[in-house]
């Protein structure tokens, strides 16, 4: 259907908040906020403190659509807002958000060099080229067509490579292309290979050099192994991206490993709503740190800004949005 919702001032939306009973202490800071953040990117924090219906159940009379919109579960979602939310929960929950993206980008970029260097270390043995040899992939990924595309995902994953290399401004790419030519060695390579191309190659390689990586990490199996980093390869692209994460919806869910393999992963086990919020995907990433730098804080920080979460209560909004389970306070962090 065409869009027709009219433009509007920073002080008509400011009108139209307080108009759907949202609290405003101070218009000045609020106007403020919406002029440097923008509504549409606040109001996915103040979403959650709209008014939800009971349980729906088939109505005999007609429904006036224009007062409500369907949310995510079998209740009605209105425009009006929950008593007590006010425009400063919303930046509060901004802020927290913000600050939490910034905290997992910082143990993600760690990651992403560890793995780096497992990667080119394990297939750089083989060959220095081993990433442009599919025999010595996985034989699906390097040789099953899409039946849509009618490429392989060694085809789509070389394009990526390419596009990569080409772009990169970096000294030392520019130096071994004048000095030995394309194509470069892994080690050096895997260098300007970002997040989602190395959880790309990782999930085809082969069975036996996965499982050696992943059991460095304390997993057995390199398949799980290789659903962890897509999954966290989602969450960079979500923190780099700016997105709201706190209660994100985690689309690429990640594999459990066995029970009793890995401790904190048992209690996610039978909890649906864990393994669909970033919080099991901050405890995987805890999990790796341990193994690249076992004397890094991260963990630590990570739990003292959990505890920060803004006071919600009064829209029953609390730290279980994002996934937490019961106890993990006393985790060793």
């Amino acid at each position: 259907m065409s869009y027709t919702k009219p433009w509007k001032s920073y002080q008509a939306q400011l009108e139209q908040l307080k108009s759907r009973g949202m609290l405003v202490t101070d218009e000045a800071k609020a106007l403020d906020k919406l002029e440097r953040i923008g509504y549409y990117r606040l109001s996915g924090y103040w979403f959650p403190f709209r008014e939800r219906s009971e349980v729906c159940c088939p109505l005999e009379a007609p429904i006036n659509r224009k007062k409500f919109k369907r949310g995510d579960t079998d209740k009605l979602l209105f425009d009006d807002f929950r008593p007590g939310a006010s425009f400063e929960n919303a930046v509060d929950l901004y802020v927290f958000d913000k600050k939490l993206r910034m905290l997992v980008l910082d143990a993600l970029e760690r990651i992403e060099i560890g793995l780096r260097v497992d990667i080119s270390h394990r297939l750089g043995e083989k060959d220095p080229f081993a990433y442009l040899k599919p025999d010595l992939l996985f034989d699906d990924f390097a040789h099953k067509l899409d039946p849509v595309s009618g490429l392989t995902e060694y085809h789509e994953w070389l394009t990526k490579h390419a596009s990569l290399i080409s772009r990169s401004k970096e000294e030392f790419i520019k130096h071994n292309k004048t000095k030995y030519g394309l194509p470069l060695p892994i080690w050096v390579a895997c260098e300007v290979w970002d997040f989602g191309c190395l959880s790309m190659l990782f999930k085809g390689m082969k069975e036996e050099d996965q499982d050696a990586i992943a059991i460095k990490y304390g997993v057995s199996n390199g398949r799980v192994f290789a659903s962890w980093l897509r999954s966290l390869n989602y969450l960079r692209n979500v923190c780099a991206h700016h997105s709201r994460l706190w209660n994100r919806n985690i689309v690429d869910q990640p594999k459990r490993s066995p029970r009793g393999e890995v401790c904190w992963v048992d209690h996610f086990q039978d909890s649906a709503h864990g393994l669909a919020r970033p919080f099991l995907l901050f405890c995987i990433a805890k999990h790796l740190l341990d193994v690249i730098n076992p004397s890094s804080s991260w963990g630590q920080r990570l739990k003292e800004h959990l505890l920060t979460f803004p006071q919600l209560d009064h829209l029953d909004l609390n730290l279980q949005g994002m996934g937490t389970v019961s106890g993990w306070e006393q985790w060793s962090w």
